[in-house]
């Protein structure tokens, strides 16, 4: 046990150890409060007085809520050691994060979210201002969004920080430590400011500080190649730590690594870094003396959304640049990275494609620019693009604000509906199977460690893919399911039935009997002209009904089968299964971390560690294949199947194009026979109207006028039938407002 006046710790207790001092878990003797201490050991007394006490006075000046709190500078009882007593984050370091099998392949999105805001927002304010102004593209606007911290809170600490001037020259995962906030979100601190010093507007500094991996490439070359240059080194320094350690977060691995890793290849590695073309943010060697290898994008095994990857590719191509000329400066690295903390998400899965999309947008931006990000996503063209959420179509006008777009998650996202039919691509990925190391037949307690290790990160990334899959087949067919239930055509139908009753009725054989023989008329010839020309559209009608029918009938069949589909979908259990298996491998490779701690095993043990070897393989065989012969194989085949529904959907919408265009025509030559019948009408009644005049002029006074029966009759069923036409015409521009509508999605929300 040591302690000092107020604090007591066991060296057993240890959290990490460095070149100049040790950090253990404390405890308050009061109240029982954890914290850390850093306890100096005799190594940072032969560093300069300044450098010994920089630390201190580093850390007596920042108060942020991103940087590990400094309580009080104690020493201990006998040695009189210098003690630090900081906060304690009880949840290990960045590092220890992404070394865990399921962070392999690099964080979620959320938490390299989280990531960034913290990092950036402190290391990004707590650089001296760069002598240039930041050169910010139009598109950033100072306005939060919904993700975004109080505007108020980061100006502040921004003042705070910058006053101070610091520069850190060690910023890298391991000094990034995490703790567990109150609702069990992740708080990332800064700590170790050992290497932290002071620095003004373009001061420059000679000493060489930092590891290996995140150093700068000038830095690099005198610390660990042990070259003698004479360069000096600004605040960019940091930065480039910065982009490693992003590039880390969001990958799970460092971007420059030669062929047999950065500590074996130095100065391979350092012609990576130094070599590196602008734009490329990350360089590998795969073979001994190989090509150089260049990526300009961050890998398909990332799991990020590309939205993300689109915002976040060019920082790190311009903070990852050799030449400190060239290299952003700290005011426009923070200006580019709260750019994409202020923004919102609006998850859009894209039905014709069967891929979710993340759009990141300023919640104070039109609805028009959101329209053209998702154009840039999808290839969408924004006047293509309809959407439902929820089962309703969501209208999105385009000069209102983008805080009119529903709330969405990756769950419950906007559906976009597209006119143009295209064969769905699907989520690419790649197989977690590809490249993962085997066993050695002989027990090595190192290298058994690190294949488990890496199996179970494969596996990890199996399961999280696993869960996209099938989260991905149950938005293609919900979303399906609630097109096809839009482009009912019930309402259709109905209507043109209807009208088709009213023309039976109107051209049946009884109809105008009474007047058959009149022919004679003028007015009646026009009644003739007028029924062959209802037998007509009746026809047409009729083969309208019977198209419209044999849609309903498809579209019917069609949700019955996405109903069947969801249902097996609801009832897969491969993600239980792949879970089950990796708790089991879990387990073991737990107890292989533990032994590669210890010189060697005996006998028993050894055989133990042989059958769980046996016993790891065999789960991670059986994980990998419920992987891709369940998982794959069915969502590959709902691909194909979901590509098959799209086009009989897209067949069945312009089949109703068609028709609509009919109905459309036939509403025409409806309203014409209705206006046609009206003059008759007013014809025949004038001619009535004539000759009840001249019979009561001719007629005695007392005798009343009769009138022909057959013009009489003729006029009430002329009467009769005009006001029946009028509704026929009714029904109908009522019907080609509907087949409208379902022949593409509606631009108003569905009644």
């Amino acid at each position: 046990m040591q302690s000092t006046v107020n604090y007591l710790w066991h060296t057993d207790d240890l959290l990490g150890q460095g070149a100049t001092a040790s950090v253990y878990k404390a405890r308050n003797k009061k109240s029982g409060e954890l914290v850390a201490v850093k306890v100096f050991n005799t190594a940072s007394y032969l560093r300069p007085r300044e450098v010994q006490v920089r630390e201190f006075e580093v850390l007596r000046k920042l108060n942020h809520q991103n940087i590990v709190k400094l309580f009080a500078v104690e020493e201990t009882g006998g040695s009189r050691q210098k003690v630090l007593v900081m906060e304690y984050c009880s949840s290990g370091s960045l590092l220890s994060v992404l070394e865990s099998p399921e962070n392999a392949f690099g964080l979620p999105e959320e938490e390299f979210l989280v990531v960034l805001r913290c990092v950036a927002h402190v290391n990004a304010l707590s650089g001296p201002k760069d002598s240039l102004p930041p050169k910010v593209s139009p598109r950033h606007e100072a306005v939060p969004g919904q993700r975004a911290s109080s505007p108020l809170s980061a100006v502040a600490g921004m003042n705070h920080l910058r006053e101070n001037g610091i520069v850190h020259r060690d910023i890298k995962p391991g000094n990034i430590l995490r703790l567990l906030g109150e609702e069990g979100q992740s708080i990332y601190k800064l700590t170790d400011f050992g290497a932290a010093r002071e620095l003004d507007d373009d001061e420059k500094f000679v000493s060489v500080y930092g590891t290996e991996e995140y150093l700068h490439p000038d830095m690099y070359e005198r610390a660990v190649l042990r070259k003698p240059q004479q360069k000096t080194f600004g605040v960019t320094v940091d930065l480039w730590s910065i982009g490693v350690t992003l590039y880390h977060a969001a990958t799970g691995s460092l971007p420059f690594v030669p062929f047999g890793g950065p500590r074996r290849n130095k100065e391979m590695m350092y012609r990576i870094t130094t070599e590196k073309p602008a734009g490329a943010i990350a360089g590998t060697q795969k073979e001994e003396n190989g090509p150089l290898e260049w990526s300009y994008t961050l890998p398909v095994t990332c799991r990020l959304s590309l939205g993300l990857q689109s915002q976040l590719v060019p920082i790190l191509a311009n903070i990852l640049e050799v030449e400190q000329a060239k290299c952003w400066g700290f005011d426009q690295f923070f200006a580019e990275t709260s750019d994409i903390l202020q923004r919102v998400i609006v998850h859009v899965f894209s039905l014709s494609q069967a891929v979710l999309h993340h759009v990141y947008i300023h919640a104070h931006n039109t609805i028009a620019i959101f329209l053209e990000a998702v154009y840039e996503q999808t290839r969408v063209a924004p006047q293509h693009q309809k959407f439902l959420f929820e089962g309703h179509f969501w209208v999105l006008e385009p000069n209102l604000s983008a805080q009119h777009i529903a709330h969405t998650t990756a769950s419950s996202p906007l559906t976009l509906l597209s006119t143009a039919s295209e064969t769905p691509k699907g989520l690419a990925f790649k197989d977690p199977a590809q490249d993962i190391p085997k066993f050695f037949p002989k027990v090595d307690l190192q290298a058994d460690y690190t294949t488990a290790k890496s199996v179970l990160g494969a596996g990890y990334q199996a399961l999280w893919l696993a869960r996209t899959l099938l989260a991905g087949q149950e938005l293609m067919l919900r979303g399906l399911y609630w097109e096809t239930f839009q482009a009912t055509c019930r309402r259709t139908l109905e209507v043109t039935r209807m009208a088709l009753l009213f023309l039976s009725s109107s051209l049946g054989t009884e109809r105008f009997s009474s007047v058959a023989g009149m022919t004679e008329m003028q007015e009646l010839k026009k009644v003739t002209e007028l029924r062959s020309r209802l037998r007509a559209l009746a026809e047409a009608l009729s083969r309208c009904s019977h198209s419209i029918t044999e849609s309903q009938t498809s579209l019917s069949n069609l949700r019955s089968e996405l109903l069947k589909n969801r249902d097996q979908v609801h009832a897969d259990r491969s993600i239980q299964q792949i879970q089950y298996c990796l708790d089991k491998m879990n387990l073991i490779y737990k107890q292989f971390k533990k032994s590669r701690m210890r010189p060697g095993l005996g006998y028993n043990e050894e055989q133990i560690h042989k059958l769980d070897k046996v016993n790891f393989s065999r789960l991670a065989k059986r994980l990998l294949q419920l992987f891709q012969e369940t998982c794959v194989q069915k969502y590959q085949t709902s691909l194909v199947t979901h590509g098959r529904w799209m086009r009989e959907v897209h067949e069945t919408r312009n089949h109703l194009r068609m028709v609509g265009c009919s109905v459309a025509a036939y509403n025409t030559e409806a309203q014409g026979a209705q206006e046609s019948l009206s003059k008759i009408l007013d014809q025949v009644s004038h001619q009535l109207l004539q000759d009840r005049t001249r019979e009561a002029q001719v007629s005695p006074p007392l005798t009343a006028p009769y009138p022909s029966p057959a013009l009489t009759d003729l006029v009430l069923q002329m009467q009769e039938l005009c006001e029946e036409m009028k509704l026929l015409a009714f029904d109908l521009q009522d019907n080609n407002r509907v087949i409208e509508g379902l022949s593409r999605p509606p631009s108003a929300p569905d009644s």
